[in-house]
């Protein structure tokens, strides 16, 4: 694009501040970001930060800081929470991930197209993409880094100031992977990829332009293009002896597996954007995917070949990686929104495009982002009127109380996720109860459980229930769940927008508070429990069960 000419609205600093402040809309209004996983974390850290305070919390659950590739928000609440409390610190670090995306994204395409082409306004949305929304929040606070570090990367070679690149980031590769792992290696591809581009296309300028590509003069060219650039990637190669450190250690659980999920990748790409309409949020993949089409298609755009291949090595790494990494589920859904807001920011348009239709395209975006933004605000207030609903439950639930919690889920997997399905983890960081929908894998985060009197009801996903028992997962139904949690072992049950369950299976049990089908009950431990036995629900053939 040509540096001499007037700068257009969408590539001044002060649209990439509005749009900065614009993205963070829609979590203004919620106390507690509505996000599937969140209150789960949330329930951690007030262990983590309070485990002094409430000692019983001690008879309930092992924490222990270790150093893993898993620690953005656990950290951040640690340094925050004395001065805003635990509930405005974790809104707050939430708070600073949409805007961090879009800064990064833009500054990405400020560096490889010498201004921001109007086509990266469509990568904007991908801010609130389907990994935010599930509350992943360690990996997209490495996420929310990692670009606007690769910017940074890109800005100093660009400066040729590579010494000091090699120095800052030794310790920012660092810094990022002890956010979470993910962030760092998807910052050493696009590091990478770009280094290599730039080392080849040097190299041809020393030997001039006349060999082609496909030569082996060139394709020796490219071999030392990927030597130069493993060299250059070096500062960020501490992390690797963190990682062996972490997998090495005592009680190290989490397995990998599920390769090449074909259909699984495929549904990751429609949902990139899910949240609450299936129609409107697959329609606006759709315009992303219609964009990318265009801009392959159509002579007036083209693609920088740096970043053009960055996204060829995203997609790589996407089509090879497992579902499940360590234990943890999705990491090939989490990786799609990136690859592909990578790969929009990729394209723009020829320098022969007029002016009035780099300003349509412009604008077009923009609208995009518009509706897009108001989607998702109206959402999270939805959301948000749902959480305040369910959470007067915890008036009628007293602190230190040990609570085993049932939240209706159906075997569908339906596009509206409740966002409630953690619910309980805030009875835990509210009311200091012991909730039963903590996550429990060694080394794969700093809290596991050890209330052996919950038996198989101690942890996640004990606390999700159905009407009928799931194939191919863990969830149990709900008349099981209640005729067989062991009673002496807690103090009150709440339920959360459960399916019909046979009223036999709570008699036993006082209630205390109702709104709705969510009940909170009292456990009546001089009564005797209706008598029920496993045998009781039989478990149903497998068979395979739709994404959504």
């Amino acid at each position: 694009m040509d540096g001499n000419d007037k700068l257009q609205w969408w590539q001044t600093r002060t649209f990439v501040v509005v749009m900065a402040l614009l993205s963070m809309v829609p979590l203004l209004w919620p106390d507690i970001p509505p996000l599937v996983d969140l209150p789960g974390h949330m329930g951690r850290y007030r262990v983590q930060v309070d485990l002094q305070n409430y000692p019983w919390l001690l008879d309930w659950y092992n924490f222990q800081w270790s150093l893993i590739g898993n620690l953005g928000v656990d950290l951040l609440v640690e340094i925050m929470h004395p001065i805003f409390g635990l509930e405005l610190s974790v809104k707050l670090i939430v708070l600073s991930i949409p805007p961090l995306i879009v800064i990064g994204l833009l500054w990405i395409a400020r560096e490889v197209h010498g201004r921001i082409p109007p086509t990266a306004l469509f990568a904007l949305p991908l801010a609130y993409c389907y990994p935010l929304q599930f509350g992943f929040v360690n990996f997209m606070l490495s996420m929310a880094w990692a670009l606007p570090m690769f910017a940074l990367w890109l800005r100093l070679a660009r400066l040729k100031k590579f010494r000091l690149r090699a120095i800052i980031f030794v310790p920012l590769s660092c810094i990022l992977w002890i956010c979470h792992t993910f962030g760092w290696g998807v910052l050493g591809v696009l590091a990478f990829s770009a280094e290599m581009v730039r080392e080849h296309d040097r190299i041809k300028d020393q030997v001039g332009a006349r060999i082609g590509p496909i030569t082996r003069e060139g394709a020796k060219r490219w071999a030392m293009g990927f030597v130069r650039a493993g060299l250059h990637c070096l500062p960020l190669c501490l992390p690797m002896l963190l990682m062996i450190a972490w997998r090495n250690g005592q009680h190290v659980s989490g397995q990998t597996g599920d390769w090449f999920n074909w259909q699984a990748k495929i549904s990751w790409l429609t949902m990139m954007l899910r949240d609450r309409w299936m129609a409107f949020d697959i329609a606006s993949v759709a315009v992303i995917g219609l964009v990318i089409y265009k801009a392959v298609r159509d002579p007036n755009f083209e693609y920088s070949r740096a970043v053009g291949l960055s996204t060829l090595f995203l997609v790589a790494v996407f089509v090879l990686l497992p579902r499940i990494v360590f234990g943890s589920a999705y990491a090939d859904m989490r990786l799609a929104p990136f690859m592909v807001a990578i790969g929009v920011v990729a394209i723009r348009p020829k320098k022969l495009v007029s002016s009035r239709a780099m300003t349509t395209v412009a604008a077009l975006g923009l609208a995009f982002v518009l509706v897009r933004t108001t989607a998702t605000t109206v959402s999270f207030y939805i959301f948000d009127q749902n959480y305040d609903r369910e959470l007067k439950a915890l008036d009628h639930i007293p602190v230190g109380a040990r609570l085993v919690s049932f939240v209706g889920k159906t075997c569908n997997n339906e596009w509206l996720m409740s966002r409630l399905e953690h619910l309980p983890g805030l009875a835990l960081e509210r009311n200091a109860a012991y909730t039963n929908d903590q996550w429990s894998m060694p080394g794969a985060q700093l809290l596991t459980t050890k209330y052996v009197a919950a038996g198989h009801f101690s942890h996640d996903p004990s606390e999700i229930v159905t009407e009928r028992q799931c194939a191919r997962e863990w969830w149990r139904p709900i008349d099981r769940s209640l005729a067989l949690f062991p009673r002496p072992a807690f103090d009150y049950v709440w339920l959360i927008t459960p399916p019909p369950y046979h009223a036999k299976y709570v008699q036993d049990l006082t209630p205390i508070w109702r709104s709705g089908d969510s009940a909170v009950f009292k456990v009546n431990h001089v009564e005797v429990a209706p008598q029920a036995k496993r045998s009781d629900f039989p478990l149903p053939p497998k068979s395979k069960v739709p994404l959504f």
